[in-house]
């Protein structure tokens, strides 16, 4: 069995953000990254299948700049057997259709079981790759998973989450493509045993600009971007008690959406 887990390198979560003179993009410089976190969920889920199976390929791929490498390297240093590094340069600013094109032509050739990505990343949040994939290579696709059994070698039951608390599962016929949610399960870190062996494992590397990949030109375009606005507003609520309920209720109602 082949497992594929697709990781981004994304911006930490603390990491103070700042956008370029352009409006298009951030800054790069001084940000400090690491693995997308529904990434890691992923990535946790396949290594358990792993141990569950027995005789199982995990490949951890990613797509992006060099400074991507470090994200592979802790894959491997978790338990994933092999990586795959794919220089998208090219098309860095693309959509997620593009990407996943450039993608799919390049996993096709692995003849995955499972492909496994967090729901979505924290920095576009498109929540795109996971299902385009299973269309481009013809697989069954589950979104919002949040469990996993496999049945057979041919065949995987999943527990998707639903609106208002409701749970769905589900049999699927592999090969397959799951985003996986979060809080699935807990990932792992990774071990000084780990951290040594990956040091041996195999990293292929992959140049869009070698494998003559037709890529479409961008179908979307980033015409602002701007930080969120913060704003501090303190409500007063006169009146009896039921009069201070019900104008909580409002607040919470029309202004916070809480309920």
């Amino acid at each position: 069995m082949k497992i594929c887990v697709l990781i981004k390198q994304v911006p930490n979560e603390d990491a103070i953000i700042k956008i370029s003179p352009d409006g298009n993009n951030i800054i790069e410089d001084n940000l400090t990254f690491s693995t997308n976190e529904p990434d890691t969920y992923a990535l946790e889920e396949a290594l358990l299948i792993k141990e569950k199976v027995g005789d199982c390929e995990v490949v951890v791929c990613t797509m992006g700049k060099s400074s991507s490498m470090q994200i592979l390297k802790e894959g491997l240093a978790k338990g994933a057997d092999r990586a795959i590094y794919i220089n998208s340069e090219p098309i860095i600013n693309n959509d997620p259709l593009t990407k996943s094109k450039a993608l799919s032509s390049i996993l096709q050739k692995e003849n995955f079981d499972l492909i496994l990505s967090g729901l979505q990343s924290d920095d576009d949040g498109y929540a795109q790759t996971g299902l385009l994939l299973a269309e481009l290579l013809n697989m069954t696709h589950a979104s919002l998973v949040v469990g996993t059994e496999m049945l057979g070698a041919d065949k995987i039951k999943v527990k998707k989450e639903l609106e208002s608390g409701w749970f769905q599962w589900a049999e699927m016929q592999l090969p397959s493509s799951l985003s996986i949610q979060s809080g699935l399960n807990k990932p792992r870190y990774a071990s000084l045993k780990g951290i040594m062996s990956a040091k041996k494992k195999q990293i292929d590397n992959i140049n869009l600009d070698d494998m003559n990949i037709e890529l479409e030109s961008s179908r979307t375009s980033i015409e602002k971007m701007y930080l969120p606005e913060k704003s501090k507003e303190t409500h007063f609520i006169d009146g009896d008690s039921d009069a201070i309920v019900e104008g909580i209720i409002k607040v919470l109602k029309d202004e916070v959406k809480a309920i």
